[in-house]
């Protein structure tokens, strides 16, 4: 129920359960949740895509595999999984996108929607509080005050809101989306590796940081990291 293709540095993670709204069972959160084992040691994964089949991109966990357990479950992280992936990573959303599956989305460095995509955070609908990062992630995506409405109302964000507010990087016609994730991925994927990934480490670990000191981060990678002369562009071959 997680499928993966790679190729051109680009290994495209989809979840596969559309009979069941894309709802994550304990085996499909736990593979999720081990996808850094899996991506960090390969040198031909330049970027990972996380989408899922359509009509909706994720409805989050299976609720009813939960309440057959019981609430009794092991708990997983599945987006501690993603964020722990040292390789830049697009979600691109197709479709609903409802709370785990939110939270998801929210722990890749970018989100692509398409015209269809909605998004909601129904943990407080549900009774219950979010476990995969979305409480941290949310306001840091479209601040505060924004994250707090909906989260305690619940309401659902159509594509064009969540791009005006923030929480998404682009939005393009549905049947583009999985060539826009694709084309993306790619022109990160064509860059120099070393730059990428200490590029990409350097703007996660500023996030947290006031001004002072994402400035100090900078200084003190910047210095650390050594440049390769023959990887330099020649200012006149650069392309818009």
């Amino acid at each position: 129920m997680i499928r993966y293709e790679q190729r051109d540095g680009v290994l495209v993670v989809t979840i596969d359960r559309p009979e069941k709204r894309n709802a994550l069972t304990l085996a499909m959160r736990q593979e999720l949740e081990s996808l850094p084992a899996r991506v960090n040691p390969d040198e031909e994964i330049a970027v990972v895509v996380l989408t899922a089949t359509e009509p909706v991109f994720s409805a989050g966990v299976d609720l009813k595999e939960l309440a057959a357990r019981r609430g009794e479950m092991p708990l997983t992280r599945p987006g501690a999984g993603l964020r722990g992936i040292v390789r830049p990573t697009i979600a691109a959303v197709n479709g609903a996108c409802v709370t785990g599956g939110l939270e998801l989305a929210l722990s890749c460095d970018l989100i692509l929607a398409s015209q269809q995509a909605r998004f909601a955070d129904t943990h407080a609908k549900l009774g219950v509080l979010p476990r995969w990062g979305l409480s941290a992630l949310l306001p840091r995506r479209v601040g505060a005050a924004m994250a707090k409405e909906l989260s305690l109302s619940g309401r659902w964000v159509e594509a064009d809101e969540a791009l005006r507010i923030g929480l998404v990087n682009r939005v393009v016609a549905h049947q583009d989306l999985a060539a826009a994730a694709f084309a993306l991925a790619r022109s990160i994927a064509q860059n120099p590796a070393p730059a990428v990934r200490a590029s990409l480490d350097l703007l996660r670990r500023g996030e947290g940081l006031g001004l002072a000191g994402a400035l100090a981060l900078e200084d003190e990678v910047g210095a650390a990291f050594s440049v390769d002369p023959a990887t330099l562009v020649p200012p006149g071959s650069w392309r818009s």
